[in-house]
């Protein structure tokens, strides 16, 4: 059947749940080794990648098969994998990219059972990795086994492409950066580019830029039955940053677009932390600290900012990218420490100025090295429209949705020219958190999905 009429063989595919069990079984087997927290715990992703090459090797162009293998390292012992299936149509191709060997820290003492340990309570497949994103590994594994079992001849080339290094992207020349850098992936702008690593079923259209920002405020400790002659840190972190939240709101407002993508919420800025060096009740302290971060949804019209414009829908709109979120930020506090006199204060003697003293509150502001910018995924397509058409089939149903959570790398690959689309079936709620856990049937159907995409991409 599967010479003769391919797409009605990728239909019927079915995921061997036995195999795609056992592969992530050993993969989680090695997540204690997988963990990325620089610089106490450095993954070696070669252990996870010995375990897909010892199903894929076999059916290589090696070993008288198909696939085309590429274990390509930049940093010894932490490899990225390439795989692909060769197509009939040059120049014609579907890939699966963005699964990763690397997970999050896990510590045993916080988990109900062993998070380095796959273990199987019914439909539930638990441990570090199942959601994010060994899982994923486990189920494009099963994919290319059974492609290169069954030998359909495709015109489309398929390939997967699983990465390094994913969970820690700011560490750069060890993963997709670097592959890219290279050129490897640069036929995979011929095609629709699947980014696996989400979750929940259904595609997701569009993600949040993120930048987490620290705002100090510097004033003068003096005894609180005074304080007339303090300059109160406390009041004026809180009077800045609302200050500060209300011209954000102005310049980055909620948009249409926002709705037609499904966001749940518009761009936001908040704070999420609250620090002091202490000291009695009766002490002003000397300074405050606030601590959050901002998410951006990806368009903007109104952005009075200098900002990248890009055409979108056959539109042009206006991309703020974070480093423009940033710039306007840092102006806001510097025209605050600027007009400090002009800031609201609270009750009759409190002040930010001591003229007797020269001397003046003062805000810092810091933002941290890891930045994401978010994507809207081209709903025009025909990576979208195989995507919600193969969900549809299988699922019944498709609902895209859009988060303001940040994913890192796709921006960069959709500035390089792919036509990026998501998704993911782990689970949303499990992600980088304690007890993870995914289902097995919930990754049969991904299998099936996947599988439609390639069929309905063939015609």
């Amino acid at each position: 059947m599967g010479l003769d009429d391919p797409i009605k063989m990728l239909e019927n595919l079915q995921m061997d749940e036995e195999k795609f069990v056992d592969l992530l079984g050993k993969i989680i087997g090695e997540a204690q080794h997988l963990q990325n927290n620089p610089p106490t715990l450095i993954p070696k992703e070669d252990r996870a990648v010995r375990h897909v090459l010892d199903v894929l090797q076999p059916l290589s162009e090696g070993n008288g098969g198909l696939l085309k293998l590429n274990h390509k390292s930049y940093v010894e012992g932490r490899g990225n994998l390439i795989i692909e299936y060769p197509g009939t149509v040059e120049k014609k191709v579907v890939s699966f990219v963005g699964s990763h060997f690397d997970v999050v820290p896990a510590n045993k003492e916080t988990w109900d059972f062993d998070p380095f340990t796959l273990t199987r309570d019914g439909d539930k497949l638990r441990g570090r990795g199942t959601t994010d994103c060994l899982g994923h590994v486990a189920l494009i594994t099963e994919l290319f086994r059974q492609l290169a079992e069954k030998k359909p001849k495709l015109k489309s080339s398929v390939v997967a492409v699983f990465i390094a290094n994913e969970e820690n992207s700011t560490t750069l020349g060890v993963g997709m950066d670097a592959l890219v850098k290279d050129g490897l992936l640069d036929n995979l702008k011929n095609g629709p580019l699947f980014w696996i690593d989400v979750a929940d079923m259904q595609p997701c259209i569009g993600t949040g830029g993120m930048l987490v920002w620290k705002l100090k405020a510097e004033g003068k400790l003096f005894h609180s039955g005074l304080p007339h002659k303090a300059v109160n840190p406390l009041e004026l972190v809180m009077e800045a940053l609302k200050w500060i939240q209300d011209k954000f709101y102005a310049d980055f407002p909620p948009t249409e677009k926002e709705k037609e993508y499904g966001f749940a919420t518009p761009s936001t800025m908040k704070p999420t932390q609250w620090s002091y060096p202490g000291g009695g009740v009766n002490q002003i302290p000397a300074e405050a600290e606030i601590r959050g971060d901002c998410r951006i949804t990806p368009f903007y019209r109104h952005v009075q900012a200098p900002a990248l414009v890009f055409r979108l829908h056959r539109v042009f709109m206006l991309f703020a990218l974070i480093s423009e979120v940033e710039k306007k930020i840092r102006g806001y506090v510097q025209h605050i420490n600027d007009h400090i006199e002009e800031l609201d204060t609270r009750g009759p003697v409190s002040k930010y100025v001591l003229p007797d003293e020269q001397l003046r509150g003062k805000l810092k502001i810091e933002f941290d090295e890891i930045k994401t910018s978010g994507v809207a995924c081209d709903l025009k397509s025909t990576g979208y429209k195989a995507l919600c058409d193969a969900t549809a089939k299988v699922l019944g149903e498709v609902k895209p949705y859009s988060i303001t959570g940040g994913l890192p790398l796709i921006y960069e690959l959709q500035q390089e020219g792919f036509d990026v689309q998501c998704a993911g079936y782990g689970r949303m709620e499990t992600y980088h958190a304690n007890n993870e856990h995914a289902y097995l049937s919930e990754f049969k159907k991904g299998f099936q999905v996947l599988a439609h995409c390639v069929a309905l991409l063939e015609n």
